[in-house]
């Protein structure tokens, strides 16, 4: 009786009504964005592992071309336009604090969230950049060691907005008995509505993955 009961209940939580807000292309984006720059931090300070620091990097940038392209002609609401007007709600949200009973905390989550995204991405190619001017040796010896300096802030700054931002999903996921990265695993979210992705572009996923690897192993 209590394994029929079982069964029931996860069959009726599997039939829950659910929307599509992510699709393939962004959420293999997200994936091999975020895994490029862990091998990029892992492997920079190493002399060994340079070749491999290198097309991490420079694969890092590659991939944020791919996902500003696809921010012009990919569905509305996946833009980055979306990221800005969440972080233009800051000052706002800021004043709030006035009345803290009055102030939304949810929408203080997206704006944290949305500035360690922004963050990561506004380092990306001025870390590929710097890298390689500083491994091709393009300038003095003064302006390389300052390129330098410049380039382990911005990883330090961008490994900083990452652990932010995993810091930040796995709290409110146990606030809200949740799972908050649901939607870049899985692409959906339980509840009612119109989906705001029609297409997952399966296909466009795994041209993004194949490019990926094809640079990462020829760099």
């Amino acid at each position: 009786m209590t394994t029929t009961t079982h069964t029931s209940s996860q069959t009726a939580l599997n039939q829950l009504p659910q929307r599509r807000v992510t699709d393939a292309p962004t959420r293999m984006f997200h994936a091999l964005f975020g895994l490029m720059f862990i091998v990029a931090y892992i492997t920079a300070d190493s002399e060994h592992w340079r070749n491999l620091h290198m097309a991490a990097g420079y694969t890092f940038a590659a991939l944020l071309g791919f996902r500003l392209l696809y921010s012009l002609m990919g569905p509305q609401s996946l833009r980055l336009g979306v990221l800005w007007r969440k972080l233009a709600l800051a000052p706002q949200w800021i004043r709030s604090f006035k009345t803290p009973l009055k102030t939304n905390w949810k929408q203080g989550q997206n704006i944290v969230m949305a500035l360690c995204v922004v963050s990561v991405m506004l380092a990306a190619l001025p870390l590929a950049v710097s890298g390689y001017v500083m491994f091709n040796e393009l300038g003095p010896e003064w302006w390389l060691d300052g390129l330098e300096e410049a380039h382990e802030l911005l990883g330090n700054w961008a490994l900083l907005a990452v652990l932010g931002h995993v810091a930040l999903l796995l709290l409110t996921s146990l606030l809200r008995a949740q799972n908050m990265a649901r939607p870049m695993l899985t692409g959906t979210v339980d509840g009612t509505g119109p989906s705001l992705i029609k297409s997952n572009r399966v296909w466009l996923a795994v041209m993004l993955l194949v490019g990926a690897i094809g640079l990462f192993v020829y760099l």
